[in-house]
């Protein structure tokens, strides 16, 4: 059961200013060897040395090159596919220099601002893309258990658990500046949608 995660995930328009407590947020690197029909293998990097703006000219290899000596931890993940909010997800910590030369060598890149914060109960991560990925943001709480009864953030517009185009090993392969005017077009037509399978969805106005 340890090698499981359990997250709900939310498309926002922008980071939430007040989330921002004016240190670093995680930076991360990361790549994807494999990522079909939702299965993933992925290498990440990531350190909290480095402050890099998220845009869409932020070009993952350039910082990689840059920070490379600043990572701090590095990691090989296998995840399988998302299924209502639960998904297989084996981590082991690798080198930090084996990290970076297999990032450089292959797989489809991402680079992301991580902010964390705790709201009433549940810790958040609130992800900024950069790159092709700009401008998304995604904030998603994970649990050790199912996500349940959750008190969402007013900030966060419309449920995508189980979108697998917004997954980041989706984004690896698809980035959002592909599909950006679609998703606002449906969100447009189709309006918030929240998933009801997961308890009582409480909306909290008010973040600090």
């Amino acid at each position: 059961m340890d090698d499981f995660e359990y997250e709900r995930r939310f498309f926002c328009r922008e980071m939430p200013p007040q989330l921002d407590d004016g240190d670093a947020p995680t930076l991360i690197v990361q790549s994807y060897y494999v990522h079909a029909d939702n299965y993933a293998l992925r290498i990440r990097l990531q350190t909290r040395k480095a402050r890099v703006p998220m845009t869409r000219d932020t070009d993952p290899l350039d910082v990689l090159e840059q920070c490379r000596d600043l990572f701090s931890q590095a990691f090989v993940t296998i995840k399988g596919p998302a299924v209502g909010g639960t998904r297989y997800e084996a981590e082991r910590e690798i080198d930090t220099r084996v990290a970076v030369e297999l990032v450089r060598r292959g797989g489809e890149i991402i680079i992301k601002n991580r902010y964390s914060a705790w709201i009433d109960e549940d810790g958040w991560n609130i992800d900024v893309f950069g790159g092709s990925n700009a401008p998304l943001v995604i904030a998603e709480a994970e649990r050790s258990g199912p996500v349940t009864n959750l008190a969402i953030p007013s900030f966060c517009v419309t449920e995508v658990t189980d979108q697998a185009r917004f997954s980041n090993d989706g984004l690896a392969s698809n980035p959002y500046a592909a599909w950006e005017g679609e998703f606002e077009r449906e969100l447009a037509e189709h309006g918030p949608q929240f998933q009801q399978v997961f308890g009582r969805n409480r909306i909290r106005h008010t973040v600090r």
